[in-house]
């Protein structure tokens, strides 16, 4: 600043107000000051204005997985939304853990974010300690993708429970009713009859266990009786979602269509018939979440549900904007629909043959 002055030939407080946009100045001594700025390739030091303004114009995202596509394309939203104000985004992965996270949020705190958009790895409120530190210092926190019960906050999420039902009604309508629920937060080691997988889902995140109660419903909807042993247990891991897949491809009445719930299952279950030489969607049909380009261009291309990855993103920058200009209004639930991509991985199911003996087989 002060060599901008002395290129000018202004008072400090001259080219301060003029580079800082307010009080009065001459039009002789702005346009001077300017020119100086630009010949001096004049940067502002955000850093110090935030310590006189208390305000950094940037916003932190932490989300569970980095690498995975669906969180890119909210990335994506919550950088349109910054793009069109003033507002710079710092980006953390947390990968699935809620000490990564709350390290995470440490980290955000520490540079004086003035908001933060979270996509949560917590499901309990017994876990949200380094959320409620934040908003103990009133910096207004949006979540994306998941509501973390306990916590009142704003959140922008899918009917996640719908799509599912939706889903497995396409299914039902075209005859199946063997039908499996791949997913990837962890189930329960052994298989769990219906009441008691329900009375676990508070160790899911939230939007999750949405997808299994819509699978529920669908099932109840049709009249066709839950089977345990079409639920995964798949640790948002390829192998094991593979292993999972391949044990229900060999049950002697194996499940004719899968609903998959997030792209790493999706991918374990393609794997998984491929291994057991079962062929979608002739032998298995497959609707999975989160849809994406590499989706469509299977051989065949796979039924998908878009969620609307990049709105999401938006809308929850668009909230936390808001928050960070002082609306004191109730913690509100924005949701967002989801996109059914009908494409060639369901048909009905193959009829059961019954072969009799002197058929020689």
């Amino acid at each position: 600043m002060a060599a901008v002055a002395a290129e000018a030939g202004v008072a400090k407080a001259t080219a301060a107000r003029t580079l800082g946009n307010y009080g009065a100045v001459s039009p002789e001594a702005r346009a001077r000051v300017l020119e100086a700025a630009a010949r001096l390739r004049y940067r502002p030091n955000s850093l110090a204005r935030s310590m006189t303004t208390g305000v950094t114009h940037t916003i932190g995202v932490v989300v569970a997985d980095i690498g995975n596509p669906f969180f890119a394309g909210v990335l994506r939203g919550i950088a349109d939304a910054c793009d069109a104000t003033d507002y710079t985004v710092i980006v953390m992965s947390a990968d699935e853990s809620i000490a990564k996270e709350s390290s995470a949020i440490g980290v955000l705190m520490d540079k004086q974010v003035d908001g933060i958009v979270l996509a949560s790895a917590a499901w309990r409120p017994d876990q949200t300690a380094h959320i409620q530190e934040a908003m103990s210092r009133e910096i207004p926190i949006v979540l994306v993708d998941r509501i973390v019960p306990g916590l009142e906050l704003d959140a922008v999420v899918i009917d996640n429970r719908q799509s599912a039902r939706d889903a497995v009604r396409r299914f039902v309508a075209v005859g199946h009713r063997r039908i499996a629920f791949v997913w990837g937060p962890s189930a329960p080691e052994r298989p769990l009859e219906r009441e008691r997988l329900l009375s676990v889902t508070d160790t899911w995140l939230w939007s999750s266990a949405e997808r299994l109660r819509g699978y529920f419903d669908a099932l109840d909807e049709a009249g066709i009786v839950f089977d345990p042993l079409l639920v995964s247990n798949c640790r948002l891991n390829e192998a094991a979602t593979v292993d999972s897949v391949r044990a229900m491809l060999a049950l002697p009445d194996p499940p004719t269509a899968v609903l998959t719930t997030e792209t790493t299952a999706t991918v374990g279950v393609l794997r998984a018939t491929r291994d057991s030489r079962f062929a979608y969607p002739g032998d298995i049909s497959v609707i999975g979440f989160d849809d994406s380009s590499w989706a469509s261009v299977m051989e065949p291309p796979l039924t998908m549900i878009a969620q609307p990855m990049r709105e999401l993103g938006r809308v929850a920058a668009e909230l936390a904007f808001a928050r960070i200009g002082g609306d004191r209004g109730d913690a509100a639930v924005e949701t967002l629909p989801a996109t059914f991509n009908s494409r060639a991985s369901v048909t009905a199911p193959r009829p059961q043959v019954s072969l009799s003996d002197d058929d020689g087989r």
